[in-house]
């Protein structure tokens, strides 16, 4: 018996099958997506190159072991928009979570709702640029006739659930990141929804939510025969990456830290209660396990030394050692990677910029340790956010494409002045959406496994990897990192108003 979970990135597709009464990745494999991406901000695929990629990532699986497989669970991408019309086609190009083109919607949207602590009243969740609800109101007043023809709104993950079963439903906590979710009460909020568009009533568009350890249905028939799996294989409620990492890395309960270095950066724990930052920073999400789930979102992380990477013409293999040379603090440069715009500082129309290069810090090198630094930088703010809703860690565990990089961990905990854990278990989100369809078979077949024990059974650490502080490098840290948040107070009144920005 195994388990498929699927991870639908921004930069690819993975999918790994695990076998659990072994404790054993059977196998791993991934397919690569494009992006479309336009001067305003826009940020695109189109779905059926997910469905594509999926299905490549299925012919890459040995067909003996794909008969094996009796549940699947999908990880995606949160805040994009899949809008079908009532056949269950798409109507157009998915906006994705990095698209700021939405921003005058967002900001009319807050306005019309009454502000921010409005919108925070309604939904306890502060609406940001990027999150769904700006999309829809942008899908209504840019292509009014694709618009009325809506039918079914959906998530990333969402769609791949809907092709894979042919049922519409949502996940509580991948729900949370639409901006018309009440996360304290795991329900629509009908005062959003209705300010998306007071002239329609868009709560039939919405799917029905179910719970975390529900089955959003059975594998279609034809798919089975297709890709050669048993009849009746279950597929998970799946989830937003975030909630399906915190599952693959043990975040679900109190006192853990997770830090993820993808394509975005996120750091987010695990609470009892939903929790409200004073300072705005923290959005409280509901979780994939029951709780909820505080975090932060930066939306540049990996994508900064890929940037380099490809102006460079470098090749991956060398990376760290050419970053490794370089003193803490790349001897002045300083990065802020905002080539998606920045959630956190709230920037939307933010650009990239590099600062501080001279005659003897234009290298290479000096670029990399540069970009890997900001990207950690960009994820300190949040430990004080988390200090203001009372939480406090001891360690933080890596998860994402970034923590496979030895200098990326020891630079994470030198700059978070925490012990840096790492799981053998690389592909956080892929495995803990096979986490959590494992959990849903054992509710389908009345064994009812706690998802608690099923991660303490599944999930094993690299003790070689773990990285811990050097007090040396965390107090230099603390003056580059003064530095840094100087040079963001500089540049923040270019990018505020966004009329200058696009000038």
């Amino acid at each position: 018996m195994a388990v498929l979970g699927v991870d639908l990135g921004t930069q690819g597709v993975k999918a790994l099958v695990y076998e659990p009464e072994r404790g054993a990745v059977l196998h791993a494999v991934s397919a690569p997506l494009d992006l479309i991406s336009r001067n305003d901000g826009a940020c695109e695929q189109l779905a059926e190159w997910w469905v594509e990629a999926l299905q490549q990532c299925l012919t890459l699986i040995p067909a003996a072991t794909r008969k094996t497989i009796v549940a699947i669970g999908v990880s995606g991408q949160q805040h994009g928009f899949v809008p079908l019309d009532k056949e269950g086609r798409v109507l157009g190009p998915v906006k994705l979570w990095c698209d700021t083109s939405t921003t005058k919607e967002c900001a009319a949207l807050i306005d019309e709702t009454g502000g921010d602590e409005a919108t925070l009243a309604l939904t306890g969740v502060p609406l940001k640029v990027g999150y769904t609800a700006s999309k829809i109101r942008w899908f209504r007043d840019n292509v009014p006739d694709l618009y009325q023809r809506m039918s079914t709104i959906l998530l990333p993950h969402d769609y791949l659930n809907f092709y894979l079963t042919g049922n519409y439903c949502m996940e509580c906590g991948d729900a949370s990141g639409t901006g018309l979710l009440d996360v304290r009460n795991r329900c629509w909020s009908a005062p959003m929804v209705e300010r998306l568009d007071p002239a329609r009533d868009l709560s039939p568009c919405l799917p029905p939510l179910i719970a975390a350890q529900q089955k959003s249905g059975h594998l279609r028939r034809e798919l089975a025969a297709e890709w050669g799996l048993p009849e009746g294989v279950i597929v998970s409620a799946g989830g937003g990456d975030n909630m399906m990492a915190a599952i693959g890395t043990g975040n679900i309960a109190p006192g853990r830290l997770t830090a993820s270095l993808g394509t975005s950066g996120t750091l987010f724990a695990y609470s009892d209660e939903a929790l409200i930052d004073p300072g705005g920073e923290l959005v409280t999400f509901c979780s994939s396990s029951g709780g909820w789930l505080p975090l932060l979102c930066t939306m540049n992380c990996t994508i900064a030394t890929e940037r380099i990477r490809t102006l460079l013409q470098l090749g991956k293999a060398n990376l760290d050692s050419m970053a490794a040379g370089i003193a803490i603090g790349a001897d002045g440069v300083l990065t802020l990677p905002f080539y998606n715009g920045e959630r956190t500082p709230d920037l939307p129309n933010g650009k990239a910029a590099i600062f501080g290069l001279d005659n003897t810090n234009t290298t290479s090198g000096h670029l990399l340790r540069s970009a890997m630094e900001s990207a950690i930088f960009g994820l300190k703010s949040g430990l004080a956010a988390f200090s203001r809703c009372g939480l406090h860690f001891t360690e933080v565990t890596l998860t994402g494409g970034g923590s496979q990089s030895p200098l990326w961990r020891q630079i994470g905990a030198d700059i978070l002045d925490l012990p840096v854990r790492v799981l053998e278990q690389n592909e956080n989100a892929a495995f803990g959406a096979a986490l959590q369809a494992l959990w849903c078979h054992s509710h389908e077949h009345e064994s009812r496994a706690s998802l608690q024990s099923i991660v303490t059974e599944h999930l094993t650490y690299d003790e070689a990897s773990h990285c811990q502080p050097n007090k040396a490098a965390v107090d230099a840290y603390k003056t580059v990192y003064q530095r840094y948040t100087a040079l963001i107070d500089a540049v923040t009144p270019l990018y505020k108003n966004p009329v200058t920005s696009q000038e």
